[in-house]
């Protein structure tokens, strides 16, 4: 291998560390839905993986729980994303509005797994209360974005309160037989709160 390929961001040893993580990744989850999260141990993950339980650590240091949550980081920065990274001319609330449509529309989300994922986390303790930390991170990294884009302070109650219920959009959407109409209608709501009462004062233009 030479220097420049294992310099490259999208070289064969990137691709290589991300097929081991997602291998790893999968391989748990087929194991939790098989067998109970409770029932399967991160030794024998590692095993049926072909990997050492330090390589296992290496890549998620945070054990089990991480392990389910893998595409926490690229979720939580893609949201962040659709904010900073939006279109000229395209407000916040339609930003948001695409970033969950596309979402809940998505073959990963489409995924018959998924649904058994969800149901999985509902029923394993550990796996909520991680999910509740993960929610937490991802509406304050939310929120921080909000403020930053409209010119308030990162302790702006209304850049946190639009946060916390935007997100809460995507479990409204999941438990409806129409998702994507959920989010139009959700959003729409929360949209107007927005644009009367934070986007006139910042730098968003709504």
């Amino acid at each position: 291998m030479d220097e420049t390929d294992r310099a490259a961001p999208g070289g064969r040893r990137a691709r290589k560390k991300a097929a081991t993580r997602q291998a790893l990744a999968d391989t748990a989850l087929r194991l939790f839905l098989e067998r109970g999260y409770d029932q399967v141990g991160v030794r024998e993950i590692a095993e049926v993986a072909d990997v050492s339980v330090s390589t296992l650590f290496n890549y998620f240091p945070d054990g089990k729980e991480a392990l389910v949550f893998d595409e926490d980081a690229g979720n939580e920065a893609a949201l962040v994303n659709a904010v900073t990274d939006r279109s000229p001319g395209q407000t916040i609330p339609e930003a948001l509005r695409a970033h969950f449509t596309a979402f809940v529309t998505s073959p990963h989300t489409r995924d018959p797994r998924f649904a058994e994922l969800r149901q999985l986390v509902q029923q394993t303790p550990a796996l909520r209360e991680y999910a509740r930390a993960m929610a937490l991170r991802h509406e304050n990294a939310l929120a921080r974005a909000l403020a930053d884009q409209t010119g308030r302070p990162h302790d702006d109650l209304l850049c946190a309160a639009y946060a916390r219920f935007t997100l809460e959009t995507l479990a409204f959407a999941g438990s409806r037989p129409d998702p994507v109409a959920a989010i139009d209608q959700a959003c729409l709501l929360l949209d107007q709160g927005w644009t009367t009462t934070v986007a006139p004062h910042g730098h968003d233009p709504a």
